[in-house]
């Protein structure tokens, strides 16, 4: 593993340094996140990624705090409701994972979808926003 500005990769797994400056807020308000103190994230971020992949990124930051949104919602959101699978594959590159909700969209029958740190992570996730019982699934 390498350190490079302030984080280590590995995979899926990015992990901050509290005290680094590029960082910003961001460590706090994840810290806050867990401790059910946030429901928004403000920290600025600079994403890098096509038009396309911005704006589907751009409407998973707007799913509010405990609620959930259809993969198929989010392509009508951007414009191209054919394109299912292109969104699909774009939250799942989301590149800064609860920051950028992607655990927040499901499939539209209802199933939870994949998660690309785990569906146990998207389910905790889920069940600490209010979302999801986990008693469904133990």
């Amino acid at each position: 593993m390498n350190k490079k500005e302030g984080m280590i990769n590995s995979g899926f797994v990015t992990k901050l340094f509290h005290d680094d400056p590029l960082m910003f807020n961001v460590f706090n308000e994840i810290t806050e996140y867990f401790d059910h103190k946030r429901k928004k994230f403000t920290a600025p971020l600079d994403i890098i990624g096509t038009e396309f992949e911005k704006k589907v990124w751009g409407e998973l930051k707007k799913i509010p705090y405990g609620k959930t949104v259809s993969y198929k919602l989010i392509a009508q959101k951007v414009g191209n409701v054919k394109a299912l699978r292109a969104v699909g594959r774009i939250i799942g590159l989301n590149p800064l994972p609860v920051i950028i909700p992607c655990h927040r969209v499901i499939n539209y029958n209802g199933n939870i979808g994949g998660y690309g740190c785990g569906i146990k992570i998207k389910q905790k996730l889920l069940e600490l926003e209010g979302s999801l019982s986990l008693e469904l699934f133990e």
